[in-house]
């Protein structure tokens, strides 16, 4: 067995302290991999896999560009991975022995700084949480490339989680210890879309604790975790964490994962991308910080009166002073992502051209604080306490040039005339091109070689070059330095003594101006909270503005909010959809629900538009709660503390749920959180087992909502037995989506009326799917044997009960909403009697249809 190498046993050491993650080890310019490391990474990289050494003891090895290593990190940040980047930390012309290495950071999926792997109306999310004994939560969040943090406490089951973390940007969750996770908290995490990491020191580090002056001692904790886990990951100050915004979930609308999917607020159902969804629709953001913050509205809703005014008053001010408006827009278009870019200042990473474009940025500043005084009190209200920066803007402006090279050890960042220093090692430089220029003619003239150059490389230097024909016209005073194949390369006393002092200017050059650039940087990081809050400014403003402008451009209206949970709708319409439609073919319909009208049965035939005018109502609620205008001629509606949803179906292959058990799992979690302020959207629960059984079911959830639970609730459903409970619950009413057919075809009108529909349709839609003929005519013929009494001998109250559809169960009696009870109670003893003495076992459907026909009559005649 061969010895370990000195090298080797570095990489062993500190491989050790990095288990979880790739480590890049770098030999001069590769970082190299070795081991399991790199068996793995040549797998998902799809790069060479080599070996160091010979033998049985040869390591498996791969390796990549040091200047192209960005994109291959990137690459892996995107599978979930970790890598620990280690770095030569000492000369190695002067080191003694092994170089010493160390690494110098660890990038994670949550902590990636590199703008490659960012999405710029995205924020990239990190999260942190903590449990205890009571059963509650704490959770904190940052964005590590804006510093942004907020955290609060929600309860500890997986769906509270959800709720307050899962969102679009979310990319690492941090764990105190596997080994006091919850149970469910372990099966969630193995399955969830992020990667884990974890972190035992709960203690905020001394030079962060200003960041958080609360006294929950939970969030503390989980406020620590996430510190102390970006420390020993990211090893360097990180100045541009902004003080922990503690979330009190009362103040925002609280929708799960589910609903926020279903509603399709930031992303399609269908490609999950932006398209097609209530964010691209409402997104006429000019900033990167705006796209941002809309898509945080979207999923934090308010939830507080006052807060949702005041931004529908800025939105108001802005659709009245348009030109106003069109001013803001123009400034916005020119200022770049401050937030990020005061995250790079900080993190010590940022170039010479992203100065600039905080310079150009800074430059529209004053602009913008001119015009928001036109905009009311609330825009007034935007510009106090906002600093101009105004000395960094000059800082910029003196320093750097407008079009700087992307890296900053090329030169060329610092204008002329803003260093002496730098000034004269420029002037020396240049003088020196200019006399090697000269050179170049004096020599040809001297030696009569007209196509002698003179040339430079980085490994020769200046150089006179003559082509092998004209070496007989060389003189002696040129001393030869290189043979080409059709050339021989010189140098003279003179050149060698000017190539010295162009090098030295250069060489000075180009680390004075690095030190300047550095100095401009430090003088910059010195603004971080200044730009922040300018950010959050211009970020707000954005978002205003976009409500306006399409609010203007889609004719939506400003909401108003009742004070007695009344919703009433006039031509309102579901947002997106109407934008894929022509203009004027969108079908637009009332909604109206007081505190006597809180559920609506929905009844329909499939493709109708039931689901549609479900989810504009949800939509139109959180447009309202987020400021904006709604698509309605008129809109009163309550504040909703939830919106709970269950539209569409689907298995959930990573727990091995059935689509049946999801729906009833997300119907469950409705009627335990939901409140009487609450607005509920079901679609056709039920339909995932037999058909009693599911008619049994959706009946049952309906009045348990409507006795225990009070929220607004809209319940479609197939089961047109189900209508008749409207006689039977107060709060309950039945609408229907309009269909009509003609010439044997059905005609759908999107409209929604009062009362049940009558047909289901449902072989007609079966028709326009375009299924084979013969299957339409038998699907007729069986429906037409179906409808047909099943008794002969079944009297005519029987066939009208089978008309009107009537459920196979016998109802809990409660007061009917619509009819009276006075003259019933004398047969009610009467029917107990024979209810408490029936053999139902033994009963047929027959028997027990005719012993309800019997009870109805009986109740009917008393009245």
């Amino acid at each position: 067995m061969s010895k370990t190498t000195p090298m080797m046993q570095q990489y062993y050491d500190i491989k050790r302290q990095y288990e979880d993650a790739f480590l890049f080890f770098r030999l001069g310019d590769f970082y190299e991999l070795f081991f399991n490391d790199a068996e793995l990474a040549a797998r998902e990289l799809e790069i060479t896999l080599t070996r160091r050494g010979k033998g049985e003891d040869a390591a498996p090895m791969c390796g990549v560009p040091y200047h192209s290593a960005e994109n291959y990190i990137t690459r892996l940040i995107e599978k979930g991975y970790k890598i620990a980047i280690c770095e030569q930390v000492e000369d190695p012309q002067s080191a003694k022995g092994v170089v010493k290495r160390e690494v110098i950071r660890v990038i994670t999926p949550g902590t990636i700084m590199e703008e490659k792997a960012l999405k710029a109306d995205n924020n990239h999310y990190i999260a942190s949480l903590s449990n205890n004994e009571n059963g509650y939560t704490a959770y904190v969040r940052t964005d590590l490339t804006t510093g942004e943090t907020d955290g609060g406490v929600i309860g500890s089951a997986v769906i509270d989680i959800e709720r307050a973390l899962m969102v679009d940007g979310l990319h690492e969750v941090i764990f105190p210890n596997e080994d006091d996770l919850l149970p469910e908290w372990k099966e969630w995490k193995n399955a969830a879309p992020f990667t884990v990491s974890y972190e035992k020191n709960q203690e905020i580090p001394s030079n962060y604790e200003h960041l958080y002056e609360g006294s929950n001692l939970q969030i503390q904790k989980a406020f620590g975790q996430m510190l102390n886990y970006l420390g020993r990951t990211q090893k360097r100050a990180l100045a541009h964490l902004q003080p922990l915004r503690t979330v009190i979930m009362q103040e925002y609308m609280q929708m799960d994962i589910h609903t926020r999917r279903n509603l399709e607020l930031t992303a399609s159902l269908q490609e999950r991308k932006k398209k097609g969804s209530l964010y691209q629709l409402l997104d006429h953001t000019s900033t990167a910080m705006g796209g941002r913050l809309l898509q945080r509205f979207l999923e934090q809703p308010l939830a507080r009166k006052t807060d949702i005014e005041r931004r529908l008053t800025l939105v108001n001010q802005l659709v009245d002073e348009v030109l106003s408006r069109a001013q803001l827009q123009e400034r916005l278009k020119d200022v770049y992502d401050l937030e990020r870019l005061a995250g790079r200042v900080a993190y010590g990473n940022v170039n010479a051209r992203e100065l600039v474009q905080l310079r150009n940025s800074l430059r529209q500043i004053p602009g913008i604080l001119e015009i928001l005084p036109f905009l009311g009190e609330e825009g007034t209200h935007l510009t106090e306490e906002v600093d101009r920066c105004e000395p960094l803007l000059q800082r910029l402006e003196a320093a750097l040039v407008d079009e700087p090279p992307v890296t900053i050890r090329e030169g060329g960042m610092i204008r002329s005339g803003y260093d002496k220093e730098l000034d004269e090692y420029r002037e020396a430089s240049e003088n020196g091109k200019t006399w090697l220029s000269n050179l170049e003619q004096e020599e040809r003239e001297k030696t009569g070689i007209q196509n002698l150059k003179v040339r430079f490389n980085r490994v020769f230097g200046y150089y006179i070059e003559v082509s092998k024909a004209q070496l007989a016209n060389v003189p002696d005073r040129f001393e030869r330095k290189q043979t080409l194949t059709n050339a021989e390369r010189f140098a003279t006393p003179d050149l060698k003594d000017m190539e010295n002092r162009i090098l030295e200017a250069e060489e000075k050059m180009e680390q004075l101006e690095l030190n300047l650039f550095k100095q401009v940087r430090e003088e910059t990081n010195a603004y971080i909270s200044q730009l922040q809050q300018l950010a959050k400014m211009i970020a707000y403003i954005d978002v205003m503005q976009s409500f306006a402008r399409v609010s203007e451009e889609r004719r939506y209206v400003r909401p108003q909010f009742s004070h007695d949970r009344t919703m009433m709708l006039k031509g309102s319409r579901h947002p997106v959809v109407e934008t894929t439609l022509q203009s004027g073919a969108y079908v637009d319909n009332d909604v109206y629900m007081d505190q006597d009208r809180e559920q609506l049965l929905i009844t329909g035939p499939n493709m109708a538009g039931k689901s549609t005018y479900m989810r504009q109502i949800a939509i139109i609620a959180v447009m309202a709660q987020i400021g904006c205008y709604v698509p309605a001629d008129e809109a009163v509606i309550p504040m909703f503390d939830r919106i709970f949803t269950r539209i569409g179906a689907a298995d959930d292959l990573v727990s091995g749920q059935s689509t049946f058990m999801v729906e009833m799992v997300e119907t469950k979690h409705a009627l335990q959180e939901a409140s009487a302020d609450s607005l509920i959207l079901l679609d056709e629960i039920g339909r995932g087992t037999s058909t009693y059984d599911g008619m049994a079911l959706a009946r049952a959830i309906i009045e348990y909502i409507h006795e225990d639970v009070g929220a607004k609730t809209l319940f479609s459903t197939h089961y047109h037995e189900l209508t008749v409970l409207e006689e039977h619950l107060q709060r309950l009413w039945n609408v229907h989506v309009k269909a009509t057919e003609e010439g044997g075809e059905v005609v759908f009108l999107h409209k929604i009326e009062e009362g049940r529909a009558d047909k289901s349709y449902g072989i007609h839609v079966a028709q326009l799917a375009n299924l084979p003929n013969s299957v339409i005519e038998r699907a007729r013929t069986l429906l037409t044997e179906y409808e047909k009494p099943q008794e002969k001998q079944q009297s005519e109250a029987e066939l009208k009960l089978q008309h009107e559809q009537l459920p196979l169960f016998t109802y809990e009696e409660r007061p009917p909403a619509k009819t009276s009870r006075k003259g019933i109670d004398s047969e009610i003893e009467e029917i107990a009697t024979y209810v408490r003495e029936a053999d139902v076992l033994n009963m047929t459907p027959i028997e027990a249809l005719q012993a309800i026909s019997g009870w109805q009559k009986q109740l009917r005649s008393s009245k």
